[in-house]
């Protein structure tokens, strides 16, 4: 190897650092999308689903950046289907398949063959579009069933790659069967590892115990393309990820950067792609045969090269043969020869080049990077793009915790004649789960946090109902309250402050509000769980250099500030004016709204600071303190006028309205039918500002 490449790999190493392949934005990575799957689990299971999510790929791997652009894969798993690897893996009472292979059947995949679930016996005859009956009388499991699933959960814009499907670019979903014995072309592993650097032996211990999936994905070539399954061990491999250190990490990285810019330049045909698991498919094979001394930050350059060159060995064979399934060639209807030797002499003149390649690579400019780098400067957990890289991590997954609790919320009042019991009965069982010896850091997490948000849900639908029915409040409300108030720094606490308010118990409202406004500081971040992005959906940079540092739950909650949030149950705890918000339909616009929308838009949604300068407003107009009702009055003016300010807004149309009536309340009538004006032309349908709007309307009209 070259003498400098010691010298440009230290270098090399320091970018990577900088563009957010370091050991803090890994962790975050892996934490984030570790919670999001307990979140997943946690939401299936409140609607009646028994399944359990896994992420994969390089976004839970932390083998990403910003420039590479990785969508985020997510593989879930029907609990009620038991797959047979033996006769003895049959359990009574559940939907049974035997995992089959026929002489012809293509290495790596089996056929699924239905057996009854009151006998251990097969099914002999069943007639549905799900399963084949072949001419011995044997009933299979089609993986067309998986499709037939994805075509009903999301119509016109489902979408099939393979074995995943989704409705975006930015999301794959994979439904795959999970199997808790390995079988024979697994096992094998085992045996191969014995001889080798690495894995550690109590990695391999760990992975025995993985399992693996068959996911809906027949072979390219077979007759029996729609009956067939591919084992895939995706969680033994997501384990040997979880297992290294940062330079087979950043080794990684650098590949996904070639094969992305440079690769793809020499695959000429269609249907030929070089993927990212061929890279990771590459380091492992590399760390196996590898010294461990090589794997270190002075030779970061000689290891790439070194993949590279096991690469090559891939090209110049014709056959890349999969770490860890036996006997699977991982470029049969991937790669053809002829691509595989454009892209053997690329590679070749690559490192025959020193890898001065390296230079050019633009994702994230690494290339630029590269060559502007003081030779003194080290990156720090807090510069711009790994702060960047950690806070939206943060704000994502409170953001899916939210839109997941807000559908909860929203099945649980709809479908129930007694939500102060259909609340309790919730939360029991989620108090319940969070207990139980199963339950996962993660998930136990995600369930403390649901909890609380359920129980300010509790204690105000309690309230509502006494205010409406002229009863004192139940002396076990303020306990509710008192368990409720830290989900995050704003919104239980201004809906407390409503209760009060509409109580009429004003200063009390008045010392909750003044609470919330010092707590409620530049460097909190608004988050939403709506399913709405703002024109400007930027984030705090105060709030990303927190996330770097403090990332537990109990930290993070202290620097976000949720949307509030009134279910039409909650009616009577929030200003009367904001009723509308619950009522906002007119005409045909129920049929306008999208599944996401139809989880929230009968409730009254609101941004947190501008809602506390509306409460502010109406309490000390009250309190009959001027001074202070003008300063929340322009606080909130502010806001509405500001065209960067009310572009980050996540419900601008209900803003704009709470500040119409504002305008009302202070006379200037003529001004507040601008504001509803202003408001459906933000939002046309669907808007509270077309019932404002015809009432001063019509006020107008009979005053003239």
């Amino acid at each position: 190897m070259p003498a400098f490449f010691h010298h440009l790999s230290e270098v090399l190493y320091q970018v990577l650092e900088c563009v957010g392949v370091n050991p803090w934005v890994v962790e975050r990575r892996r934490h984030t999308f570790l919670h999001r799957e307990a979140a997943w689990d946690v939401y299936d299971h409140q609607n009646g689903h028994d399944t359990t999510h896994f992420h994969l790929g390089s976004q839970s791997e932390g083998t990403t950046t910003p420039g590479l652009q990785s969508d985020t894969d997510m593989l879930y798993t029907q609990n009620r289907i038991n797959i047979m690897f033996s006769w003895a893996d049959w359990q009574r009472g559940r939907m049974n398949l035997l995992m089959v292979r026929e002489e012809d059947t293509p290495p790596q995949h089996y056929l699924l063959q239905a057996i009854r679930s009151d006998v251990p016996q097969p099914v002999t005859h069943y007639y549905h579009p799900n399963y084949v009956t072949d001419s011995h009388g044997r009933v299979f499991f089609s993986n067309m069933a998986v499709v037939g699933v994805a075509a009903v959960l999301w119509g016109d814009e489902h979408m099939r790659h393979g074995p995943s499907n989704s409705f975006s670019e930015d999301m794959d979903f994979v439904t795959a069967l999970y199997c808790k014995t390995l079988p024979s072309e697994i096992m094998s592993w085992f045996t191969r590892m014995q001889h080798g650097y690495w894995p550690s032996q109590e990695t391999l211990q760990a992975a025995r115990l993985c399992g693996c999936f068959l996911v809906a994905d027949g072979h390219h070539g077979s007759m029996n393309q729609d009956i067939e399954w591919r084992i895939t061990p995706n969680l033994i491999e997501r384990l040997l990820m979880f297992s290294l250190n940062m330079v087979p990490i950043k080794c990684l990285v650098i590949l996904k950067m070639l094969k992305k810019q440079e690769f793809v330049k020499h695959i000429h045909c269609e249907n030929c792609k070089f993927t990212t698991f061929h890279c990771k498919t590459a380091l492992f094979t590399t760390l196996h045969k590898t010294q461990p001394n090589v794997w270190i930050k002075s030779r970061l350059i000689e290891c790439i090269v070194t993949c590279l060159q096991t690469i090559l060995e891939f090209l110049n064979q014709g056959e890349c043969p999969h770490f860890i399934v036996e006997r699977v060639d991982l470029f049969d209807g991937k790669l053809c020869r002829e691509c595989q030797l454009s892209l053997e002499r690329a590679i070749r003149g690559m490192i025959q080049d020193d890898m001065h390649v390296l230079f050019h690579l633009q994702s994230d400019g690494l290339g630029q990077r590269l060559m502007a780098l003081p030779h003194d400067v080290r990156p720090y957990p807090g510069d711009d793009v790994n702060a960047g890289i950690c806070g939206m991590l943060a704000k994502d997954m409170f953001k899916q915790y939210l839109r997941y609790v807000k559908r909860a919320c929203s099945r649980l009042c709809n479908n129930a004649a007694d939500v102060y019991t259909s609340l309790n009965n919730e939360i029991n069982i989620l108090e319940s789960l969070a207990v139980n010896p199963r339950a996962t850091q993660y998930n136990t997490n995600y369930l403390k946090f649901i909890v609380k948000w359920l129980m300010s849900v509790k204690a105000s639908v309690t309230s509502s109902s006494c205010i409406q029915s002229g009863q004192p409040l139940p002396q076990d409300i303020w306990q509710l309250y008192g368990e409720s108030l830290n989900t995050d720094v704003a919104s239980s606490k201004l809906k407390l402050a409503s209760m009060h308010y509409c109580r009429g118990e004003l200063r009390r409202a008045e010392s909750v509000l003044s609470e919330v406004e010092f707590d409620l500081v530049d460097s909190v971040q608004p988050v939403c769980g709506c399913g709405i992005i703002p024109f400007n959906d930027k984030l705090s940079k105060a709030f990303c250099e927190y996330t770097v540092q403090n990332y537990s739950h109990e930290q993070l909650t202290k620097k976000l500030a949720f949307c509030v949030s009134f279910l039409r149950e909650e009616k009577f705890c929030a200003p009367q004016f904001l009723w509308c918000e619950m009522y906002r339909a007119v005409g045909d616009d129920v049929d306008h709204r999208d599944d996401i929308e139809r989880d929230w838009m009968d409730c009254a949604e609101v941004d947190a600071r501008p809602f506390l300068l509306y409460l502010q407003y109406l309490t000390y107009r009250g309190l009959g303190v001027r001074h202070r009702q003008l300063e929340a009055f322009h606080g909130l003016e502010d806001i509405v006028t500001s065209y960067d300010k009310v572009n980050q807004l996540y419900h601008r149309e209900t803003v704009l309205n709470m500040f119409g009536h504002c305008c009302e309340l202070d006379g200037d009538v003529e001004r507040a039918l601008r504001v509803y004006n202003a408001s459906l032309r933000s939002s046309p349908r669907n808007n509270a500002a077309n019932w404002h709007k015809q009432r001063l309307e019509l006020m107008l009209n009979n005053y003239n």
